[in-house]
């Protein structure tokens, strides 16, 4: 070649380079009439935060590989119930839940002395007065007796009290009930204990911790989306009763976007209808935005939409060994094989010797699927599962992969592997594959 050609075939060369950077510089194609309600770069966008009433997603970058997205999954505590009162209304009785046994005093007694006054079951109030009464209620009930020579019983998770004129109880079991000389007033509230003067609400449950996935290409793809974040229309700013209108007033659901550490924060509402692109308000000018309809959806999904549930990265043709191990014994295996069939699977000290019971236990184990992933950090319930048997994938002499098995002493089986956050939750029945591991890796 002379040196003309190859100096033309460097000028043709670098102004193709400089057509490619102006083309990945250029500014993403746009729908007609979009308008920009964040002007950002996408190296720029940290964090994405999705907010409903109860619960949140967050989409966040791994700030050790930035081409990593991680799915933040959490609830929030729930909001406080109203509290429960008692009124004081003498001779009255209110009862929600369970019946109400009741013997009177002083005008026409039902019960005389020394006689048993009532028995209730499970949430029923037995009351008895004057004398010798004696109530009976069973667990989640509440017996209360007055005046003089009563000897009430509960059985556990009751409450049993006496006084002269009058009872102010509380029960454990969400029953309260008070007597005086000339009446009762009873109130049954299921969730909260109760007591005369006001009521008690019950502690909220608590709020187990966030879990945090790995993110899937859906993930990926849709966080790059949000930077520089576009919407169909600019509708300005709108008067209250129009924010009213289209939800923007008590809305729960928020969208925050960080960017370079600083939060830009929007409120969400959704078409009265249900149907249509949400509404989008910007909290720094009171801009309100048409969003399109394609952004949330994933975000309203994100545990199913947004996870990885891949146990690997590779696929079969991506390892040449295996080693499965069961306690302090081991056995390793030549790999062969092509996506999509099942790895053939013989061993080392025999490698043209095809094991098709070892084949068969592989394509079992390589084609379970995870029930419930569980997140970076966070471990199985209960006491810590037991292991069962772990498989070494190897290429070139090098790990390319593994997978470690145990079991709870519930009986539920769980996977970890060298892609999973953590613990995954396989589905039942591993025991037979838990058996056959130890089987092929018994000596021979």
């Amino acid at each position: 070649m002379k040196a003309r050609d190859v100096a033309v075939q460097g000028v043709l060369a670098g102004v193709a380079l400089v057509a490619a950077f102006f083309v990945w510089q250029r500014e993403p194609s746009r729908a007609q009439g979009e308008v920009t309600v964040e002007d950002a770069q996408a190296s720029a966008l940290d964090r994405i935060r999705y907010d409903e009433e109860v619960r949140f997603v967050e989409l966040f970058r791994d700030p050790q590989d930035r081409d990593t997205v991680w799915v933040r999954l959490g609830n929030k505590p729930a909001k406080p119930g109203s509290e429960a009162g008692v009124a004081s209304d003498a001779g009255s009785a209110a009862l929600d839940a369970g019946a109400l046994a009741h013997v009177t005093s002083d005008a026409g007694p039902q019960v005389g002395a020394n006689s048993p006054a009532s028995a209730g079951n499970t949430g029923a109030l037995a009351v008895a007065t004057d004398a010798g009464a004696e109530p009976r209620a069973n667990a989640g009930a509440l017996a209360v007796a007055t005046d003089a020579g009563v000897a009430p019983r509960a059985s556990p998770g009751a409450l049993a009290m006496t006084t002269d004129a009058g009872v102010g109880s509380r029960a454990n079991a969400g029953a309260l009930a008070v007597t005086t000389d000339a009446g009762i007033e009873s109130r049954a509230n299921a969730v909260a204990n109760a007591s005369t003067d006001a009521g008690t609400p019950a502690s909220p449950a608590p709020v187990p911790p966030p879990r945090e996935l790995r993110g899937n290409d859906v993930a990926l793809k849709l966080f790059s989306r949000f930077a520089p974040l576009r919407a169909q229309r600019d509708l300005g700013v709108l008067d209250d009763k129009k924010l009213e209108e289209i939800g923007l007033v008590k809305t729960e659901r928020g969208l925050t976007l960080t960017l370079d550490g600083t939060p830009k924060t929007f409120r969400l509402a959704t078409p009265a209808s249900g149907w249509g692109a949400p509404y989008l308000q910007r909290t720094t000018d009171g801009h309100v935005f048409l969003l399109g309809p394609g952004l949330l959806p994933d975000l309203e999904a994100a545990a199913s939409r947004l996870v990885d549930r891949r146990l690997h990265t590779f696929d079969v043709d991506g390892f040449d060994h295996i080693v499965i191990s069961t306690g302090t014994t081991s056995r390793a295996f030549v790999a062969s094989g092509k996506s999509p069939g099942a790895v053939q699977l013989s061993p080392v000290d025999a490698p043209s010797t095809p094991d098709d019971f070892a084949r068969n236990w592989h394509d079992r184990l390589w084609r379970l699927t995870p029930v419930e992933l569980l997140g970076r950090g966070e471990a199985p319930p209960g006491p810590a599962p037991t292991p069962a048997f772990r498989v070494e994938y190897q290429r070139a002499g090098k790990a390319v992969g593994e997978l470690s098995m145990a079991k709870t002493p519930d009986g539920s089986w769980y996977a970890r592997t060298e892609f999973t956050a953590g613990w995954t939750r396989m589905g039942g029945g591993l025991e037979l594959l838990a058996e056959d591991a130890a089987k092929l890796t018994a000596p021979r």
